[in-house]
């Protein structure tokens, strides 16, 4: 009898306690509903609807408006409540403008990216203060013909005389390209997807600063100019500063002057002769 009590009381006892046990699990189960975030504010921003290139003319159909936070906003991109007629043709819209600087899809658009009105699209293009020089070029003078635009090249003045070996000389380093004839942009890939062929040009623009609009044309008129490719890893290294060198050259019956600044630390292009 003593036995059956025992049992009985054992069982009770784990009855209560898997009870207790189950009661617990439920409590840490339990899933407190967040409450529901509430939607961070946008705006309608333009966007680039496909890759855009350099030189190329916007439309309708490469333009969209895209949901943008507002706290992503700058006062640069365009939005649809300030200028709901952007996507539309000019004068009122953007359709027809042209682009000066490469865009990918999705990126927003920039009255600055972009050639104002009544402005040359090269002009446009020209930082404050720089200047567009037109050199003539061949495939001897630019690397084959594999120099593009916006390509950094060092520009070489090779300058023969009677009676003496032609003399080489830098005198201008790390000169953006800005045209090949009147392609402004690089060689890219035609309709199939293959890269188009090279176009050896007969002329090259270069971005020059006042300075060295001199240099070149004084260079253009005693020698051959020639464009040297620099490699993407250079572009944009501290080159040493350029000093004024006055270099002239003497010939007794015919007197050639030259006046031409050299780059720091390159060699004379020539000494005074006499004949």
């Amino acid at each position: 009898m003593l036995r059956i009590v025992i049992l009985i009381a054992a069982l009770f006892a784990g009855g209560i306690a898997a009870w207790m046990a189950l009661a617990m699990r439920g409590e840490h189960n339990v899933v407190t509903a967040a409450a529901p975030a509430t939607p961070a504010p946008v705006q309608d921003v333009l966007v680039a609807a496909a890759d855009l290139g350099l030189g190329q003319t916007l439309t309708k159909e490469n333009m969209r408006w895209q949901s943008w936070p507002e706290s992503a906003l700058t006062p640069a991109y365009i939005n649809r409540s300030a200028r709901p007629d952007a996507i539309e043709t000019k004068p009122k819209g953007l359709a027809g403008s042209i682009v000066r600087s490469r865009m990918t899809s999705g990126e927003p658009i920039r009255d600055e990216n972009l050639v104002p009105l009544n402005a040359g699209f090269l002009s446009a293009m020209l930082p404050s203060g720089k200047r567009a020089v037109a050199v003539r070029i061949s495939a001897q003078t630019t690397a084959g013909g594999f120099i593009l635009p916006s390509d950094r090249v060092d520009v070489v003045l090779t300058v023969a005389h009677d009676k003496s070996e032609p003399v080489s000389s830098t005198i201008l380093r790390d000169v953006l390209v800005l045209a090949i004839d009147q392609a402004v942009d690089e060689r890219g890939k035609d309709d199939t997807g293959k890269m188009k062929p090279a176009v050896v040009g007969k002329t090259a623009t270069l971005e020059l600063d006042p300075s060295q609009v001199e240099i070149v044309t004084a260079g253009e008129t005693q020698g051959t100019l020639s464009l040297a490719l620099r490699s993407g890893a250079d572009n944009g290294e501290v080159t040493r500063l350029q000093r004024s060198q006055v270099v002239k050259f003497f010939k007794i019956g015919r007197i050639e002057v030259v006046d031409i600044t050299m780059s720091e630390g390159s060699a004379e292009l020539a000494a005074s002769r006499n004949h």
